[in-house]
């Protein structure tokens, strides 16, 4: 595809970082008006999606990183590249978790109604990221002979080059627009804070679970190669979001009995 987007004077701007900031960008801003309608404010709102960034950026790469150790310990200094490609978004969703609650607790702001307004915006941000993806040829998929095939030929592309390949980018970008557009449908009809958050992490562990089986970059592997480390991160945060979902709901219900018991 197109890993350079153009060049000026010796400055090389790559489309990967374009589209990743981009994303970045838009899921902020969409943030910034969903707080705003729920009672949060814009500066709170704002401060916390920039450190959630940093924390995802950090993380995604550390763990991408770890993954593909022995590529990077022969030239360290790529590690920092992150303009090339390489994000495994497992790995920012953790840091930025643990970022996320202690900026929250630190605020007083409430947690899970400030998850729910800040994941669709978080599903956005990815979706138009991982057209950075398919640009920069990372994250590439297993070879295919299928109608919908790509060939990666600029020299630049992480991608192998000359052999049709599954697009499992735009695969993960597609799915990735529909689980934002489902979490808007949740945040209408929810009963309980933290019900748009856990549905997005259960919907996106799913479909990473499908995804993993189309990757071809090398995964790291687990059980003898059954399943890649990135699918048993899956299943673990999709047994936890089932579990999360379900104790937010009996509190709620919970709450509710109370309350009607109180009134005269």
């Amino acid at each position: 595809m197109h890993p350079v987007l153009f060049k000026f004077k010796g400055l090389t701007i790559h489309t990967y970082g374009v589209l990743v900031a981009l994303g970045f960008l838009i899921g902020i801003t969409y943030s910034i008006r969903k707080g705003k309608k729920e009672g949060i404010e814009s500066d709170k709102i704002f401060d916390l999606a920039f450190y959630l960034i940093l924390s995802a950026i950090i993380g995604s790469r550390a763990l991408y990183v770890l993954m593909n150790f022995k590529d990077y310990s022969k030239e360290p200094l790529r590690m920092l590249m992150i303009w090339e490609g390489g994000l495994v978004f497992y790995g920012g969703l953790i840091l930025a978790v643990i970022v996320g609650f202690s900026y929250m607790k630190i605020k007083k702001m409430e947690f899970w109604k400030t998850t729910d307004v800040m994941a669709p915006g978080i599903a956005l941000g990815h979706a138009i990221g991982r057209l950075g993806c398919f640009n920069a040829g990372c994250c590439y998929g297993k070879p295919s002979h299928v109608a919908w095939a790509v060939t990666f030929r600029d020299p630049q592309s992480l991608a192998p080059k000359g052999i049709p390949l599954h697009p499992v980018q735009l695969y993960s970008s597609f799915t990735l627009f529909i689980i934002f557009i489902i979490l808007i449908v949740i945040g209408k009809v929810k009963k309980f804070h933290g019900e748009v958050f856990w549905s997005y992490v259960l919907l996106y562990a799913i479909a990473r679970f499908i995804l993993e089986h189309f990757r071809g970059d090398p995964r790291g592997e687990l059980f003898n190669g059954l399943i890649s480390i990135t699918q048993g991160i899956a299943i673990l945060t999709l047994i936890l979001a089932f579990f999360m979902m379900l104790i937010l709901s009996r509190r709620h219900k919970l709450k509710g009995n109370i309350y009607r018991l109180k009134k005269p």
